[in-house]
């Protein structure tokens, strides 16, 4: 059977009245019938997700990966990287390979994305020492549309948080002072819904990609670029007020590593243009 969809894996749960409540099903079997393949059962797993305000392209920039992640499993030895974005996917089940397809996606300004959601074709790569990981995609529901409320954006960043080997908060320009406030909060929520407390840090990595970066002359494109700004935002001092080092702090406290990447802005063709498809070359 080819893999043409996401699957729900967590999704709010509607009353017959259609009122969406403050409470989440969880779907057992479709995350067991992923999992439990035994092509990847016995391996190690990397779940990628991204997360952040809705409608700011997370399941757009997660086809990317997607394409990425089908490249590289199927790349002959003579392929450089510089390939993955033209090379014609003939196994994909993306049908017109100049499109970006995958997790469902669009422009405008209503929500696309509700609840949780993986990809159930995983990718086995080997990592710096020769090991098999299973890399696992996982999209989900932006925060702060008009019909979540704040427990039910901190319920899903908080589920993202724990689930996620890497975690990518999605933002737009800059990272501004309530980007920060709104992690420390739904990643304090997801502490606590932890079972243990523990002493190291409870979580992995976490990745903060700027889109639309406007101010290149300041910092290059990319990751070097963006850990400058990230150092610049993260940065403690004495004259600082209290309560906003306590903030930084915090952060550097729930995460093993935190990265950061910068991103030019896509076009206006891609951003404005209501017929646009994902087509590779816009």
């Amino acid at each position: 059977m080819s893999v043409t969809a996401p699957v729900s894996i967590i999704s709010p749960v509607a009353e017959e009245d259609g009122e969406t409540q403050q409470s989440f099903e969880i779907y057992k079997d479709k995350l067991e019938s992923i999992l439990l393949d035994p092509k990847i059962a016995d391996k190690q797993v990397c779940v990628v997700s991204v997360a952040g305000a809705f409608r700011t392209g997370k399941s757009f920039i997660l086809n990317f990966f997607l394409r990425y992640l089908r490249w590289k499993t199927s790349a002959s030895d003579d392929e450089s990287e510089a390939d993955w974005l033209q090379t014609n996917l003939i196994n994909s089940n993306e049908g017109n390979n100049d499109q970006l397809k995958g997790f469902s996606w669009r422009g405008g300004d209503d929500r696309e994305t509700s609840g949780i959601l993986i990809w159930p074709e995983s990718f086995i790569l080997q990592d710096k020492h020769g090991n098999e990981i299973v890399v696992i995609l996982m999209d989900t529901q932006g925060i702060f549309d008009c019909v979540s409320t704040v427990k039910s954006c901190a319920t899903i960043f908080a589920l993202s948080t724990m689930i996620s080997s890497i975690l990518i908060y999605n933002v737009t320009k800059t990272i501004q002072e309530d980007h920060l406030q709104h992690l420390q909060l739904f990643a304090e929520y997801a502490r606590l819904a932890m079972d243990e407390y523990q002493e190291t840090k409870p979580f992995q990595t976490l990745m903060f990609l700027v889109r639309d970066w406007c101010f290149p002359y300041e910092a290059e494109y990319g990751i070097n670029g963006g850990q400058r700004i990230l150092d610049k935002r993260l940065e403690t001092g004495v004259k600082q007020h209290k309560e906003l080092q306590q903030l930084r702090l915090h952060i550097k406290s729930t995460f093993e590593n935190i990265k950061c990447f910068l991103m030019p802005h896509p076009g206006l063709e891609v951003a404005t243009s209501p017929d646009f498809r994902g087509e590779l070359n816009s």
